[in-house]
């Protein structure tokens, strides 16, 4: 069954709790599909009056922000020893490349690594713990852990809404073609601010391995 059938057949407060506590247990470092299960949710509450989009965007920014909140703490209570014992568990995103990837972005882009890292799916899992383990001062991982909740979880939910909302009416005026036109639109929304952190992340990488070859 597709994420969004399952979706339909829950009552909506159960929707509001899903979407927090995946994204929640996502950012708090535990690979789950949050961005899935945000988009599914943001365009159901397009074609159901049911569920509320603000409800549902202060769900997901509560989830992230509180999610990210808790990895920063686990993260600079187990060290270095809680990272390798998460590359046992979870090799496929926790793995040592993975892992001094996202410790040079955070050393190049300090709290740019939180905010930006909301829109790649693994800065997005690591964020939390590993500003943790980084020891960077609590006040500037909450500035940043804040703004990009919002941003990402917020602007995510509102983006995906109102393609959906523009999508059902093109959809009556001009059939597949307005679809597809919204459809396009909202995903270049979304995907922009992801291109942007991707391409941060990846000089960042090759400025490790510049740094290393030296």
């Amino acid at each position: 069954m597709h994420v969004q059938e399952w979706l339909e057949t829950v009552p909506a407060v159960a929707v509001y709790a899903l979407v927090g506590l995946v994204i929640g247990l996502e950012s708090l470092g535990i690979p789950l599909p949050g961005e899935i299960i945000l988009v599914s949710s943001a365009l159901l509450a397009s074609q159901h009056g049911e569920i509320d989009p603000v409800v549902l965007g202060a769900s997901a920014t509560a989830g992230a922000i509180i999610g990210d909140s808790i990895g920063y703490a686990i993260g600079r209570k187990g060290g270095r020893p809680l990272l390798a014992w998460l590359g046992t568990k979870f090799p496929k995103h926790f793995s040592e490349g993975h892992i001094a990837t996202a410790e040079r972005s955070f050393e190049k882009w300090g709290m740019g690594a939180v905010f930006f890292g909301r829109f790649v799916a693994l800065l997005r899992i690591f964020a939390g713990p590993l500003a943790g383990v980084l020891r960077m001062p609590y006040w500037k991982f909450l500035i940043a852990n804040v703004l990009g909740g919002i941003v990402w979880a917020g602007g995510t939910t509102a983006v995906i809404y109102y393609v959906g909302i523009v999508a059902e009416s093109w959809l009556k005026r001009f059939s597949w073609l307005g679809l597809v036109a919204a459809v396009l639109v909202g995903l270049t929304s979304v995907l922009v601010l992801k291109r942007k952190a991707k391409q941060a992340q990846q000089q960042t990488q090759q400025a490790g391995t510049v740094a290393a070859a030296e």
